[in-house]
């Protein structure tokens, strides 16, 4: 009978080890006039997701918000968060390491974000913005797309400008 089992120091490793708030900011600009507005606020939010090399095998992720409410032409309130995690990855192959670090690790992470800004909000005297769920794994079809977009886009004016 043969152990088909890998061995211990080849089995894929991947664990959070911490979840942090990184960076966070709230600007009020036109407070205290903006408490005196009765118009609902348009709410403008921006997101994206970041990652980098801490040591080898452990990857930092960061999801950063930006969320900007305007009622006409006062801003009520700018909020930025970004929501960190340091996640330990050993033995994954490389063609899986994309959507782990786009898909999985900024899904883990986002609750966390959600709730670090609606508490923001919240300390702001306005009612409070809970941020929708994000499908991180369409966030990042659409990023792949986008990049996949401009390489041919740089190669096909290349050739052009070539012939």
């Amino acid at each position: 009978m043969t152990d088909t089992t890998p061995a211990a120091g080849n089995a894929p490793v991947f664990q959070l080890q911490r979840v942090y708030l990184k960076d966070a900011s709230l600007e009020m600009p036109n407070a205290p006039q903006i408490f005196l507005e009765a118009e609902a606020p348009a709410v403008d939010v921006q997101l994206e997701v970041s990652n980098s090399i801490v040591i080898e095998g452990v990857h930092e992720v960061v999801v950063r918000v930006t969320a900007t409410a305007k009622s006409k032409d006062k801003v009520l309130f700018l909020v930025e968060g970004k929501q960190g995690g340091i996640f330990e990855m050993r033995n994954i192959p490389a063609e899986q390491m994309g959507p782990i670090l786009g898909v999985v690790c900024p899904s883990i992470i986002y609750p966390y974000l959600r709730s670090n800004i609606a508490d923001l909000i919240t300390r702001t005297g306005l009612p409070p913005v809970h941020l929708a769920e994000v499908n991180f794994e369409a966030f990042y079809n659409q990023k792949m797309a986008a990049l996949a977009q401009q390489a041919a886009g740089a190669s096909g004016n290349g050739a052009a400008a070539n012939a």
